[in-house]
């Protein structure tokens, strides 16, 4: 059922509160629930980092806005950590990278098949087989490190094959930029995408961050570094789609819509009924946040929330697998790459190109991300395969690692 974004106000921002049993509840299940409630889980803390890293920057710059920033700031902050709580401790940091990628893969192709823009909806599929490598690259590095079959992960939803290699993705920062979208004339969901996707790969790159240093394996922290500096390109990449023209809080206003939309479409999506209970709690609340901007655009702009905002949110994330696109995409565009703001194929870009340079220079040393995946390839059931070649007979006759 659509949901009217102006009739539904949900829970006024000075009732949205919290205890520390709220915020610290029972994880999801990394084998028994469905991979999508971890894709959403991992979605939803991107979305909601980026909203307060959003409004952290906004605040540096406008004094009038920073008393409201701040109190939908720390809700923001509450609900990111009640949704981040919701990862496993039993999710090693691979097999939630294993994740991230699935999220990056899924979601990003949703996106690519609704965007209404044609030319963003080919940066949506240029960006997705770069994320759809780094899945293959990372389930390679998890049977080196784990030994494990990442598949019992994302459980047959996502292909686990190469993409456009790694090794060549690596660009010259001016062909990372891409033309933003207009303003006056582009559809609501063009706008909501653009920030949507970009929320999602600042969350991967801050994650890839984090996490590289801590592997003692000399190239899987290799391999995080590599990746990293790619989810960095995207976040260029994605955030340029952004028409720089909007004033602050019509940014603002759209951030609080596309907050919404991602957890209405959990909401539709979810199997699980406790987690699906956060998702209704957390649209409720961003109900509320939207109405909340909605008044200050009026009161400090003069202007209708009307002029920016669809009356319903636009067709929502499918939280499904998109094998077949994504195969096809692979199969049509893996030779295409950036030049300056566009996506041509690769026989266009001459020897000498900026972009060439500057990868040659990354790799003259060797590329992580091909070594790491040097005679990988997954077939089922590789994770009993492992155990099996690791297992000898011992001086007794019996079966010994």
């Amino acid at each position: 059922m659509a949901l009217d974004l102006f009739k539904e106000k949900g829970v006024p921002l000075d009732r949205q509160v919290f205890t520390w049993k709220d915020l610290v509840q029972r994880p999801y299940s990394k084998l028994d629930d469905d991979a999508f409630t971890r894709v959403r889980v991992i979605l939803m803390n991107g979305i909601e980092a980026d909203a307060l890293r959003f409004k952290h920057i906004v605040a540096r710059l406008n004094r009038e806005l920073r008393e409201p920033l701040a109190l939908v700031r720390r809700v923001e902050h509450h609900q990111q950590t009640l949704v981040n709580w919701l990862n496993p401790a039993d999710q090693s940091p691979v097999e939630t990278t294993i994740g991230f990628e699935q999220v990056a893969i899924e979601v990003t192709a949703s996106v690519a098949l609704k965007e209404p823009d044609p030319y963003l909806a080919q940066v949506y599929r240029f960006g997705l087989l770069e994320d759809f490598d780094h899945l293959y690259r990372y389930s390679a590095l998890y049977d080196r490190l784990e030994g494990k079959d990442p598949n019992y992960l994302i459980q047959s939803y996502s292909d686990i094959r190469p993409g456009r290699p790694t090794a060549v993705e690596h660009r010259h920062p001016l062909d990372d930029l891409r033309r933003p979208f207009d303003v006056s004339t582009a559809h609501p969901l063009s706008k909501i995408h653009a920030l949507l996707i970009t929320a999602a790969e600042f969350q991967t790159h801050d994650f890839y961050m984090t996490i590289g240093p801590m592997f003692a394996d000399p190239l899987a922290r290799q391999l995080y570094a590599e990746i990293a500096s790619i989810e960095e390109q995207h976040v260029t990449q994605y955030g340029s789609l952004v028409d720089p023209g909007q004033s602050v809080l019509e940014q603002w206003m759209l951030h609080e819509a596309m907050e919404l939309y991602c957890y209405y479409s959990c909401l539709q999506y979810e199997g699980n009924s406790r987690i699906k209970g956060i998702w209704q709690r957390m649209v409720d609340y961003e109900l509320g946040h939207l109405h909340y901007v909605m008044e200050l655009f009026q009161r400090i702009e003069g202007r209708d929330p009307a002029e920016v905002l669809p009356a319903t949110l636009p067709d929502l994330i499918d939280f499904k697998s998109h094998r077949d696109f994504v195969r096809r995409t692979l199969n049509q565009e893996v030779d295409l790459r950036a030049r300056g703001t566009e996506i041509v194929d690769k026989a266009e870009l001459p020897p000498g190109h900026r972009s060439i340079i500057y990868r040659d220079q990354l790799n003259s040393e060797g590329s992580p991300s091909e070594i790491a995946a040097a005679g990988y390839q997954w077939t089922p059931g590789t994770e009993l395969t492992v155990r099996v070649q690791n297992v000898g007979v011992g001086p007794e006759g019996r079966l010994q690692q």
